[in-house]
């Protein structure tokens, strides 16, 4: 009867961890359709032509009074949002590790970013400051969101699932992104049809996004658990002495610090790449915009593939391997990029292609090791670091990709000058021996990693 009773219990633990999973993943599916149909694709380009309408004869707009290129706009306001991020994120993350209480943490980002959004749809005209405040805050409050969430999947998931469950996660992000896309794409392109016009048409898919991150999000707050801690430590407001804490903590465990170092230069490569490539490919290739969304249609579906095989890659292989591969993938990928023709959408599909085979599982496969990395007791903490060299700290590309334009007028200098992060982020986690990190962590080893 005793043993009969220890295996139902471990089968009600195991299926309560499922259904917990179940809805992480289902957040991932909520906010990725902001990434990937507002940041990606339609804001760009979009607020590009706003701005673009209200700059002057020499082809500068004047926020704060500072002179800026309209071109360049876009890629500032994301530097902006990341800064925003940075001050705000120490804070989540020490004070989801006090309270215990995440989720209402998750609810409150997510619903400031999904209402922020939202509001794109009044974007219009040469209101572009309009559009770069609602950006700041939108893609800071899925920055600090990401903070929270990231947070669980060390205590949702053992050590031998995690590489799995992260990349489910992206899995189901990429697969809304898809899905979403897919809507967006019918709209724009027979806007006539629905009688609506084509800057009515953008601004309908990116209030939609907000609307779809809203409402998703309703599942992981229902299926997470917080955990409650007695940690006695001072409120959440010292977030920032939180943040200096845990540097000094990480002082204890410097191999976890050097993989973070590496994942903050090649990642915000990664998040430039992203957030750039439509206007790149509207403004120096001379693409049109349906021809950008089937191209990023194109990277959802096959970062879908990306994302789980490359979790099965580093079954055989390693995660560090694996990710090191995706790498100089990146690095080809982006060479190529430099010397696409212009007006050749069939080159930029093939482009689209090769990022889409690694962008989920070089992202996935990151936050997965990192996860190993992390002492007992330290997620949100730890992960509110990780989410500051995520998300966080990349404002560095945007801002290099917006100075080198602002500089030389040409977004393909832009666009090559991101390949140092590639490199560099590749030779910094070539030398980070992670079975080591694991064991100094304090964590088991797994057989491969």
């Amino acid at each position: 009867m005793g043993i009969e009773t220890v295996q139902t219990a471990v089968a009600d633990e195991a299926a309560e961890r499922r259904r917990e999973q179940r809805g992480w993943y289902i957040y991932d599916w909520a906010c990725s359709v902001y990434s990937t149909s507002v940041l990606t694709v339609f804001l760009g380009p979009y607020l590009t032509s706003v701005a673009k309408s209200a700059a002057d004869a020499d082809g500068y707009v004047h926020p704060l009074g500072v002179p800026v290129r309209a071109g360049s706009f876009f890629a500032y306001s994301v530097s902006a949002s990341v800064v925003l991020a940075i001050l705000v994120m120490p804070l989540a993350g020490a004070a989801a590790d006090r309270s215990g209480r995440k989720k209402p943490l998750l609810a409150g980002c997510a619903y400031l970013g999904a209402a922020a959004t939202a509001g794109m749809f009044f974007l219009d005209g040469d209101r572009y400051l309009l559009g770069g405040l609602l950006l700041v805050v939108a893609n800071a409050s899925v920055a600090v969101s990401m903070v929270v969430y990231n947070s669980y999947l060390p205590q949702i998931a053992p050590p031998e699932e995690r590489d799995a469950v992260s990349s489910r996660g992206w899995a189901y992000g990429y697969a809304a992104g898809s899905l979403v896309l897919v809507a967006n794409l019918v709209l724009f392109t027979a806007h006539d049809s629905f009688g609506v016009s084509e800057s009515m048409s953008v601004r309908i898919c990116l209030a939609s996004a907000g609307l779809w991150w809203g409402a998703f999000t309703l599942v992981p707050l229902r299926r997470l658990r917080d955990r409650r801690t007695t940690s006695s430590a001072a409120p959440a407001v010292h977030g920032w002495r939180q943040l200096a804490a845990t540097v000094r903590h990480m002082r204890r465990t410097p191999l976890t610090l050097a993989f973070l170092f590496a994942y903050l230069i090649y990642n915000d490569g990664i998040q430039t790449v992203i957030s750039q490539a439509s206007v790149y490919g509207s403004q120096e290739l001379g693409l049109s915009q349906s021809t950008l969304i089937a191209a990023v249609l194109l990277v959802q579906v096959l970062a879908v593939g990306g994302a789980l095989g490359m979790g099965r890659l580093a079954r055989t292989y390693g995660a560090k391997r694996t990710i090191l591969g995706s790498l100089v993938a990146w690095t080809v990928t982006l060479g190529a990029g430099y010397f696409l023709p212009a007006g050749a959408p069939t080159w930029f599909f093939v482009l689209a292609a090769c990022i889409g085979l690694v962008l989920g599982g070089s992202q996935a496969l990151s936050r997965s090791l990192f996860s190993h990395l992390v002492p007992p007791g330290k997620e949100a903490e730890y992960f509110s670091a990780y989410e500051m060299s995520d998300r966080g700290m990349s404002w560095l590309g945007p801002l290099l990709f917006g100075l080198t334009f602002q500089l030389t007028g040409s977004y393909r200098d832009a666009i090559i000058s991101l390949v140092v992060f590639f490199v560099l982020g590749f030779a910094l986690l070539a030398r980070v021996p992670v079975q080591r990190a694991v064991r100094d962590a304090g964590n088991p080893v797994p057989e491969r990693i």
